[in-house]
């Protein structure tokens, strides 16, 4: 844990996923004083992913967990300090930045925010309680648990579309729940969804209710137009109705941010506070992705060594 609370890191950096984790590499390397905050597994969300197949150098691909080992050992070597706690509170207007955990607080001379985002849920009547027990917001996760079985998607973006057809893999019949008449995910993904003989539309509907005891067993849906109910038996439901970003230590902070909640910055991820720098799916960007991460990454992690010089 460092040498007491008087230790001022260089940089501190909430979050250890692709973002995070190429940022402390290259600070690291730079001969910066490192500490890295990750509450889950090194590598951040990308460790729930089966296979990683669109990061370059991986011609094969990658499971999502190994990638993420990997970049905890290439940080670690660069002599990084990464950290298994949860940042609670951050105090970041000022020169010295304080960053708090349930433990103790913590002190460094800039910040790389690289948090990351999480799914968001419906918020409908047996979600919370389902959540584990048939309800998943992770299909790489938790797909293999439903073979041969029938299972909902609920969305209609890139995401929701490469999950229904990685659920085809193992489930039977895959109903896919879109609250409008037409997909919103790139023609690529369109294409093979739209023929593929597991794949059931219910087009034009929202679901309203999760049923289940100790698990789930039914969706309620509702037509958007006529508000026609229909109930639908079945073992799995994933959800994929957007995401929104970690970003509640940010709460007493004057941080410029979308109407979202997404960290605005420059080219430079440079934040609206001086030292203070964003990167990877919690600033506002066009595509998240672990290779843009990495690429953010790179840059905060520059911009803070050039900062402190």
């Amino acid at each position: 844990m460092g040498n007491g609370d008087n230790e001022i890191y260089d940089v501190i950096i909430i979050g250890g996923g692709p973002a995070g984790l190429t940022a402390a590499i290259y600070c690291g390397r730079s001969g910066l004083k490192v500490l890295a905050f990750e509450p889950m597994l090194s590598g951040g969300e990308i460790t729930n992913t089966d296979w990683l197949d669109n990061y370059p150098g991986f011609p094969e691909g990658i499971g999502g967990f190994e990638f993420g080992q990997l970049l905890e050992k290439q940080a670690q070597r660069f002599n990084a300090e990464i950290v298994n706690e949860s940042v609670e509170e951050v105090e970041i207007s000022q020169d010295l930045k304080k960053v708090k955990t349930s433990s103790r607080e913590y002190h460094g001379k800039t910040v790389i925010i690289a948090a990351g985002t999480s799914p968001l849920k419906l918020g409908i009547p047996g979600e919370d309680e389902l959540v584990g027990r048939g309800i998943s917001f992770c299909a790489t996760c938790d797909g293999p648990f439903f073979r041969e079985k029938k299972v909902a998607v609920i969305g209609g973006g890139d995401s929701a579309v490469e999950e229904a057809l990685y659920l085809t893999k193992f489930a039977d019949r895959v109903l896919l729940v879109h609250r409008r008449n037409k997909l919103r995910a790139i023609s690529h993904l369109q294409d093979k969804i739209l023929n593929h003989p597991q794949v059931e539309f219910y087009w034009d509907s929202v679901v309203k209710e999760f049923q289940g005891e100790d698990k789930l067993g039914k969706i309620v849906i509702e037509d958007v137009h006529d508000s026609h109910v229909k109930e639908i038996d079945l073992d799995g439901a994933f959800v994929y109705v957007g995401r929104y970003p970690n970003n509640s230590f940010l709460k007493e902070e004057e941080i410029k941010a979308d109407s979202q909640g997404f960290i605005i910055t420059n080219e430079e991820m440079e934040t609206s506070i001086p030292g203070v720098f964003a990167a990877g799916d919690i600033r506002r960007k066009f595509l998240r992705q672990v290779v843009t991460a990495a690429g953010d990454g790179a840059v905060a992690g520059m911009m803070a060594v050039k900062y402190l010089t």
